[in-house]
């Protein structure tokens, strides 16, 4: 796999690299960075800040944009705050330089540069002002970039935006209406792919990010006409990729399939359907590995447990939670080094449903105990404060044990499990995650019902 990368750290690993391959391997060329792994990526990082320090450096705020791009991809693929903080510094400078007035255009494209920058921390890290700021440079490039490729990126970004808010609380209508904010953006961008350069891959993630938008919606409201949608938008975003050229984009295309087949098939019960997902995220891992790309690695594994956890439902079939166990675990190997994620805390919670959906086809009371010891140690490190999501994600794991313990052993954990699920639920409706708001209200209406019936 990714042998094209591997002929680059042939070529160019050594040391003493000359000419115009002093300042990086990529030349400038964003889509050669989804070629290197993370070793050669931390390097053309390095070089890029070379080239933006130079005092000789021509074209000073073209050499912060392209250090801005490489330092994005550094956080988006590792989670570092650090990096990302160096791009948005990188990108604020090069719109310092580069002037509105000046040079409009290209001024936009600095914009934009500084608005991928917070959407990329909005959603490592859950800050949701991170969202309103990137929106806010977004409304100016537009205005700055008009049909031009930094303006028709920038009507993009906006519809990303437009399209979160809709994965967290709307209903069809919504999800549907911010679909339709991509439409003028994917038209313009097919032009520019056919034109050559970066516009195929540009085009693709902008197809890819509808798709998650639709695909999230159509899980949440059990909707099989957004699941389709999605997975429409997601054969055309892969239609002409190559793993081997690339790796992450075809990646991302992958998991986002593979996640929502899965739900289609659960929401129809197609066990053949879940099943054909579970095998496409398989050949998802065996191209992109941790050494390449951390978090997309996770976000694999995650997507591979999820669709084994389907199928063990659909079976009742122990094995696929073990699977998926194994899965979450590998999983955690990455997220854990950052504890405040988001990610992080959703794993945990799919881990935690795992253990307890095989203990109750199992009985098995120590799996849960297993459970809650590893909950506890997650309690203890979590911060409500810098992380309420998380820590209120955590409380409604806990409540599932409860829950899971009183119908195994027939005794009431009904008081624990009633505080837990009513502190997430005040966490999680502030937040507005309805998905999450539901499941907590859930959880206190069968504590009701089953208190109400003892």
């Amino acid at each position: 796999m990714f042998e094209f990368g591997r002929e680059l750290r042939r070529w160019f690993g050594g040391a003493g690299v000359p000419g115009a391959f002093q300042d990086g391997l990529t030349g400038g060329d964003g889509a050669l960075l989804e070629l290197l792994e993370l070793d050669l990526l931390r390097a053309e990082a390095k070089a890029a800040d070379v080239a933006a320090g130079r005092i000789s450096a021509k074209d000073r705020p073209q050499r912060q944009l392209e250090a801005a791009f490489v330092w994005r991809e550094l956080a988006r693929r590792t989670a570092d705050p650090g990096a990302l903080r160096k791009a948005a510094a990188y990108a604020e400078q090069a719109a310092d330089g580069l002037g509105r007035e000046a040079r409009p255009q290209r001024w936009a494209g600095a914009r934009y540069e500084q608005a991928l920058a917070a959407l990329v921390g909005a959603e490592l890290f859950g800050d949701l002002g991170l969202n309103a700021a990137a929106d806010f440079a977004l409304i100016e490039a537009v205005k700055s970039g008009g049909a031009a490729l930094p303006g028709v990126l920038a009507a993009a970004g906006r519809a990303v935006v437009e399209a979160r808010q809709a994965m967290a609380s709307g209903d069809r209508e919504t999800a549907l209406r911010a679909a339709a904010r991509f439409d003028a953006p994917i038209r313009a961008l097919d032009v520019h792919a056919r034109r050559g350069g970066a516009g195929k891959l540009l085009a693709a993630g902008v197809r890819v990010d509808r798709a998650e938008m639709l695909a999230a919606c159509g899980t949440r409201l059990k909707d099989p006409l957004l699941l389709r949608m999605a997975l429409d938008g997601l054969s055309q975003a892969g239609e002409g990729l190559d793993a081997a050229y690339e790796p992450l984009t075809w990646a991302r295309v992958s998991i986002a399939y593979g996640q929502t087949r899965a739900a289609l098939g659960e929401l129809e019960g197609e066990v053949a359907e879940i099943a054909e997902a579970v095998n496409g995220l398989v050949a998802v891992l065996e191209q992109v590995t941790r050494a390449h790309s951390p978090m997309d690695w996770a976000r694999a594994e995650l997507a591979l447990a999820g669709a084994l956890q389907a199928l063990g439902e659909a079976g009742d079939a122990v094995r696929a939670f073990e699977q998926a166990l194994a899965c979450y675990d590998r999983a955690l190997l990455v997220l854990s080094e950052q504890a405040i994620l988001p990610l992080r805390a959703q794993a945990a919670h799919g881990r935690v449903l795992c253990l307890v959906r095989r203990a109750e086809l199992t009985a098995d009371l120590e799996s849960l105990d297993d459970a809650e010891a590893s909950l506890r140690v997650e309690l203890t490190l979590a911060n409500s404060a810098k992380d309420p999501v998380g820590w209120a994600v955590r409380q409604l794991s806990f409540a599932q044990i409860c829950e899971a313990r009183a119908a195994i052993t027939g005794r009431d954990g009904a008081a624990a499990a009633g505080l837990a699920l009513s502190a997430a639920l005040d966490v999680f409706a502030e937040h507005g995650l309805r998905s999450l708001t539901d499941q907590a209200a859930r959880g206190l209406e069968r504590m009701r019902v089953r208190s109400t019936q003892n």
